[in-house]
C-alpha cells in the first residue's frame, strides 16, 4: 500500500456536483483518516461558480506537477474521503507554503 501526505497530489476517484458521474481528477491530501482512508480535495481546470477556491499553478509544486496550461482550482468547499486503494496515481507534492494556505482555507 503507498503512503500518501499532505500536500501530496493524487489521482482518485471524485464526484463533482449534481448531475455528475464518478470520475478520477487529480486531488491533494489533506489528511490520513486512519486505516486505509485519506482525506482529499479535488483539483478542476474549470473556474468554480460557487464557494472558496485557491488557485493551483506549476510553480506550487514542490516535484512533480500536472499538466497545466493555465491554472487549476482547489475546490475548498468539497473534501472527500477515499481509500489508498483506489488512488489511480501519484502526480507530485506542493510546497510547504501553498499547503500552509490550503490548510488555512480548509479551517475557515
Amino acid at each position: 500500500m503507498s503512503e500518501f501526505f499532505i500536500g501530496d497530489v493524487i489521482l482518485a476517484p471524485v464526484f463533482l456536483g449534481q448531475g455528475s458521474e464518478v470520475k478520477v481528477r487529480p486531488a491533494v491530501v489533506m489528511g490520513d483518516c486512519g486505516r486505509d482512508k485519506i482525506n482529499i480535495c479535488p483539483i478542476t481546470s474549470r473556474t468554480p461558480r460557487e464557494g472558496p477556491v485557491i488557485t493551483i499553478e506549476l510553480d506550487d509544486f514542490e516535484k512533480g506537477g500536472l499538466s497545466l496550461f493555465e491554472e487549476s482550482y482547489l475546490i475548498v468547499s468539497q473534501n472527500f474521503t477515499v481509500r489508498k486503494s483506489e488512488v489511480v496515481g501519484k502526480k507530485g507534492k506542493l510546497r510547504a507554503d501553498k499547503v500552509s494556505e490550503i490548510r488555512r482555507a480548509v479551517k475557515s
